[in-house]
């Protein structure tokens, strides 16, 4: 049986709906990110499993227990919020301890606690400080501590590094996910970058104006997107408009792709083949191979990303990136001239109103 669960929940605000007839069963001890863009509902799922907004129909329950109209104090969980909302006049430890303080937790118990907690997040030395002293990147960790201080059910994060620099984000979330694990404790982590859910969840839910676009582990998310939505959302990938030509051949006006047997897809149907840049070769020449695709092109932009370098090569007209090293393809000039080498099973096929 699943720890956490939402049931057909929905919300709308002035009669706009935010979440519609979201279901989802979280098994204990895991990370699930919501992951979408701005607007698609992941903070107000959030905030109604969190208690701070009612779900116009549905339910939400906990270890069993329904917590749907339950106060937010009531319900066991903890969360993290954007905005840092430390005390500015409390030090790090008071900060820590004030959950604890309204639960009326013995004084021996929130001392051990917030020195556990301190410890945890490596941060012991801040202990007496205030939160003006303090870096942006440790500020969050503390907000995290105070979370995690009153041994909640399940910890909810909403977009918790949106306002940090690059390199304290991919620091920081690493450490949150070391924390998650080491506790074991039911995580709810709202974001909409995509790099951050796939790096840390156990599983990632793909959320588009209010509905769940696909659920799945990371891998599952990037290598088998289920719609055109996930596909594009999620990473870059090159898409190729045809029609079905047989159960693996994809005909795209002046060439046609060879992919992998298409599913619930007819001859003649119009389809999108979608390829991500990693799976594509860029060659000199064509490859011989029968069963390969090998497509030609004229190198339009070269932009390098310290380990590959991303070429924009114009395939009949259209743009199509790949993603090379230069270990596997040497120099690769402008205007110059390649074949585009990928095999049928990096080929999703999907139809082209999915």
């Amino acid at each position: 049986m699943a720890y956490l669960e939402l049931t057909d929940v929905s919300k709308a605000f002035t009669g706009v709906a935010a979440v519609k007839n979201f279901t989802l069963a979280i098994e204990k001890g895991k990370l699930v990110s919501f992951l979408g863009p701005s607007g698609c509902g992941k903070t107000t799922t959030l905030r109604m499993i969190a208690g701070f907004e009612q779900p116009d129909s549905g339910t939400i329950t906990l270890d069993g227990s329904d917590i749907t109209v339950v106060p937010p104090n009531q319900r066991g969980i903890g969360m993290v919020f954007q905005a840092y909302a430390l005390f500015p006049n409390m030090t790090v430890s008071e900060n820590i301890a004030f959950g604890l303080k309204m639960k009326h937790t013995p004084r021996a118990e929130i001392e051990k606690r917030v020195s556990a907690v301190l410890d945890m997040i490596r941060l012991t030395s801040t202990a007496k400080r205030f939160p003006h002293q303090l870096s942006g990147g440790q500020q969050q960790r503390i907000a995290l501590a105070r979370a995690l201080a009153v041994q909640p059910q399940v910890l909810l994060l909403d977009e918790p590094l949106s306002a940090l620099d690059a390199e304290v984000r991919v620091a920081l979330r690493g450490e949150i996910r070391r924390i998650q694990s080491d506790l074991g404790i039911t995580t709810v982590y709202v974001t909409h970058d995509q790099e951050e859910a796939l790096s840390i969840s156990d599983l990632v839910v793909v959320m588009n104006a209010g509905d769940i676009e696909q659920i799945g582990t990371p891998i599952e998310i990037y290598r088998k997107p289920q719609s055109r939505f996930v596909a594009t959302f999620i990473g870059t990938a090159n898409q190729f408009t045809g029609e079905m030509s047989g159960d693996h051949t994809v005909v795209c006006g002046q060439y046609q792709i060879i992919t992998r047997p298409a599913e619930r897809i007819t001859a003649g149907s119009p389809v999108l083949v979608l390829v991500r840049p990693e799976a594509i070769q860029v060659e000199e020449a064509a490859d011989p191979r029968q069963n390969m695709n090998s497509i030609p092109g004229a190198v339009e932009t070269v932009t390098f990303h310290g380990a590959v370098t991303r070429l924009g090569v114009n395939v009949y007209g259209q743009r199509v990136v790949a993603d090379v090293t230069e270990a596997n393809t040497g120099v690769i000039s402008l205007n110059q001239k390649v074949w585009l080498t990928f095999p049928p099973e990096v080929c999703q096929v999907m139809a082209q109103n999915e």
